[in-house]
């Protein structure tokens, strides 16, 4: 204990009390400091945790796409099944969505997430990126960045080290005091993410990250990447000073994989940083599925070569990403351990034991039945507080600084179209979905890649409406650079349309402000039903509290393409058509047993005639298990 400072030392020799305790605390924190170590065993081809060899086997878990109300009941379910770790994503767009205002609260607080995983029994392989892929909008990346219109993102490009540079000083000094050399429970930060498979392959970037990272964490953190299993990947991804891991799923030759890795690390341990026990699902496509022996298989054969394997395969709820992040996970969406987590759990328990005790239950799941909406008017001064940008050609959403969602772009028409005469984007520049009304009727659709022409018809100073959608922008590979909104001039018929109105909306704000259910009750109830419209349009109604809080899942049979809010809270996307998913997720904790639920939905295209939604005990998350 000679190591405290003199001033805390000047300060004992007042107080008698506060010498003995300052003395064993201190004395505490150095044994404490000298027994916790993690690192690599280069000899015997491990980990060593505390000077004795480990292997991890841990599951991924993305804090971002699960409410925080439900944080301890996951991480129990995976300390449950025999995971002694937990690989976590740090989405920076998730944090800092305005350029240099920080949100470390409520959903996004962080390091409850990792002080609930340490309470739980688990360590921590923290993946903070700065780009993490992880099926999330713009791989993680904040969408400001494109404000720089030439920016090289993932590269040594000025403008981006210093977003980086200035992100990474505020992050990673709150990561510090978690490592698990610190008493924490993070053992390893893994540096970037799959940056093999970037076409810009620059050794400058990934240095000035390690210097970083280094320089905020300290000498002694067990630093890694993570590639894919080529080659090239591992080439362009690794770097001298940080431990080169591969990623592979069940349909991989292990041996093979294993072995490319020791082309890049001849000593170490192996380790399988991403093993896809699913896979993710796109729009318009099958539900993915994998099998669950195949997963209990591999798994098996990895451990029982003594590698490190980290299961992949996590949930989702919100705009930032494909709006069911199900990927056929262990834990499904709403946290229900599945058969392949039991699996899973067989598997781990021939080399560990696992905790005793049963597996925490499913939580309760309740069919609260149809709903009727309404239709809502009149809404652009609500949704556009501060009224229109004027320009005389488009401008994007980066430009306008409204990085998500939608805005409404207006003209009218320069003649009259007495025959119909085709409006086109002819640089495919509708990013990435635009809908199209003139004096308020709709008209139809521009696709980004899909549609890029339609047919118009009206009068000269005709009001002209095109509603651009975010859809959410590329994840991963060379389009991550993925501006929205108008990107370049619509043309219609020999004219190129000026003179834009631009409305930046602001719909989760006012819905998340009470809109329009406020406004609604001060206004009398229309006396016959109003019927669906076609074109953009907002519908409400509530769910009368009935004293449960149960999980849910909401289903908009016939409805076409749109998005859902309750109690504020925006759940994500819904289009039937297209599929797979047939339902939104509702965690229970966000509907309340005494308030009616207030219900908003914006439908694009074109609501039922019908106007019910319905809330079912159990999801549906492909176009053929359809349930009436």
């Amino acid at each position: 204990c000679k190591l405290l400072p003199n001033t805390v030392m000047g300060l004992i020799k007042m107080n008698l009390t506060l010498e003995s305790h300052l003395l064993s605390q201190s004395c505490y924190l150095l044994q404490a400091r000298g027994q916790r170590s993690f690192s690599i065993d280069y000899k015997n081809n491990c980990f060593l945790k505390d000077g004795k060899p480990f292997q991890y086997i841990s599951g991924s878990v993305h804090y971002s796409r699960i409410p925080q109300y439900y944080w301890k009941d996951r991480l129990m379910k995976m300390y449950m099944t025999g995971l002694n770790a937990v690989q976590v994503y740090v989405p920076w767009n998730f944090h800092e969505t305005v350029q240099g205002v920080y949100n470390f609260t409520g959903d996004r607080d962080l390091e409850r997430f990792l002080d609930l995983a340490n309470q739980t029994g688990l360590l921590v392989i923290l993946r903070p990126g700065p780009y993490i892929c992880a099926e999330w909008e713009m791989g993680g990346l904040p969408a400001w960045l494109l404000q720089k219109p030439n920016i090289i993102l993932r590269s040594a490009d000025t403008d981006y080290l210093m977003a980086v540079s200035n992100w990474l000083a505020v992050l990673l000094p709150k990561i510090k005091p978690w490592l698990y050399i610190n008493g924490g429970n993070i053992i390893s930060v893994q540096v970037e993410n799959e940056y093999g498979s970037y076409y810009a392959c620059d050794y400058n970037y990934m240095r000035h990250l390690r210097a970083l990272f280094r320089y905020f964490l300290g000498e002694d953190l067990v630093l890694f990447t993570t590639d894919g299993n080529t080659d090239k990947e591992m080439t362009c991804g690794t770097l001298e000073g940080l431990y080169a891991t591969i990623d592979f799923g069940t349909d991989t030759n292990i041996t093979e994989a294993f072995s490319r890795q020791r082309r890049f690390e001849p000593q170490g341990p192996l380790v399988n940083s991403e093993f896809y026990t699913g896979w993710l699902d796109h729009w318009g496509d099958q539900h993915a599925v994998v099998d669950v022996q195949k997963v209990s298989r591999v798994l098996g054969e990895m451990l029982t070569m003594g590698a490190n394997v980290n299961i992949a395969g996590e949930k989702n709820l919100s705009l930032w990403c494909m709006t069911s992040y199900d990927y056929d996970a262990p834990l499904s969406e709403a946290g229900d351990p599945t058969e392949k987590l039991l699996a899973i759990r067989d598997v781990i328990k021939q080399f560990r034991d696992i905790p005793s005790g049963p597996m925490p239950p499913a939580t309760p799941k309740f069919a609260y039945g149809f709903v009727s909406l309404r239709k809502v008017n009149g809404l652009l001064n609500t949704l556009s507080p501060l009224g229109p940008v004027e320009s005389q050609y488009p401008m994007t959403f980066e430009e306008l600084k409204q990085y998500y969602g939608y805005m409404l772009y207006r003209t009218t028409l320069p003649r009259d179209l007495s025959e119909p005469t085709p409006l086109l984007s002819p640089l495919n520049g509708v990013h990435d979905r635009a809908y199209v009304s003139i004096n308020g009727v709709f008209q139809g659709l521009l696709e980004r890649d899909t549609k890029l022409v339609m047919n118009v018809t009206g009068q000269q100073g005709d009001t002209v409406d095109v509603l651009v959608e975010n859809m959410g922008r590329v994840n991963f590979g060379s389009k991550i650079n993925d501006y929205k909104g108008l990107l370049s001039n619509l043309i219609l018929g020999k004219d190129v349309l000026t003179d834009w109105k631009i409305y930046p909306l602001d719909i989760d704000g006012a819905i998340a402000g009470g809109w329009p259910h406020t406004e609604i009750q001060k206004s009398p109830p229309a006396t016959q039903k109003e019927p669906s419209s076609t074109g953009p349009t907002f519908y409400m109604g509530t769910l009368q509290p009935n004293g449960l809080t149960w999980d849910t899942f909401l289903k908009l049979n016939e409805w076409t393409k749109g998005q859902v809010w309750i109690n504020g809270v925006n759940l994500g996307r819904y289009w039937p058509a297209r599929g797979p998913q047939q339902t939104l997720y509702i965690p229970g904790p966000l509907l309340s047993t005494t308030l009616p639920n207030n219900i908003t939905v914006l439908e694009l295209e074109g609501a039922p005639a019908h106007l019910r939604v319905l809330f079912m005990d159990r999801p549906q998350l492909s176009i053929t298990a359809q349930h009436h």
